[in-house]
């Protein structure tokens, strides 16, 4: 039996093949879900088709979260085909790239307040959509940075972001626990995506990271998605509000 046979899993964040999402999709297809994957916009859905293919994708549906009702239509149309969703991976983010780019004393409102929009509440309100799809218990899965927990050069605003992502996901793991639904976040270090391209200087942390970490190489897609199996199948059935690294312990490092 594969750990997640029969379970159905919805990923949210697919930019392409190369994205920390689409590693958790793969992941969750080899592991026997059934998977559910969205598309930011008619732009993003040719780098989307792809990965929808390679792991069998039952749905693919639009959402981008800043449109009013879409989110809603994914849930519906979740529930209308199975009646019930057991994984959830909230897997985006964004800022306005001059306020990504600046410091964080020169940070716009309106750049703040899209960015906290888009990466936290976001999660929040899939979080309420998903508790009556999850009547059985279920996974809830976002990802952060360690640059949430200490300031990294140049990832700026982004920092305080994943900061209240994080409390964000504790808050919602007492919230929904007694429904027996598990929220975690996973902490993947720096890896080659289209994210992670946008920020400054990000050749250079790539350098560090592989410098630094106790076991000297860098993380793959397919890394975080094996470890977000895990988080996601009854083996982890006690595991909430916590924080897991995928960073080859590059977190341990003063």
């Amino acid at each position: 039996m594969k750990l997640l046979q029969g379970k159905v899993a919805l990923v949210v964040g697919v930019a392409n093949a190369e994205s920390i999402a689409a590693g958790c999709a793969q992941a969750f297809a080899d592991a026997g879900a059934e998977v559910i994957l969205t598309y930011h916009n008619e732009r993003a859905k040719p780098y989307v088709m792809p990965v929808a293919t390679s792991v069998g994708a039952r749905q693919v549906l639009p959402l981008d979260v800043e449109t009013p009702g879409q989110m809603e239509q994914v849930f519906d149309a979740v529930r209308d085909q199975w009646g019930r969703l057991d994984i959830l991976v909230h897997s985006i983010a964004f800022c306005p790239a001059e306020d990504l780019h600046g410091r964080v004393a020169d940070c716009s409102a309106s750049g703040f307040a899209q960015a906290m929009d888009v990466s936290v509440h976001s999660l929040i309100r899939m979080a309420r959509l998903a508790e009556p799809l999850m009547a059985g218990g279920g996974t809830i899965l976002t990802m952060t940075y360690y640059g949430g927990e200490k300031v990294v050069d140049h990832y700026n605003i982004m920092g305080p972001v994943k900061a209240a992502l994080e409390g964000t996901m504790r808050a919602l793991a007492v919230e929904l626990g007694p429904n027996q639904i598990r929220v975690n976040a996973l902490s993947p270090g720096p890896l080659q995506t289209r994210a992670g391209s946008g920020i400054a200087n990000f050749d250079e942390l790539i350098a560090a990271a592989r410098r630094r970490a106790p076991q000297q190489s860098l993380i793959s897609n397919k890394d975080v998605g094996d470890m977000a199996v895990l988080l996601a199948s009854d083996g982890a059935r006690r595991v909430t509000g916590d924080i897991i690294y995928v960073d080859g312990g590059l977190h341990v490092r003063a």
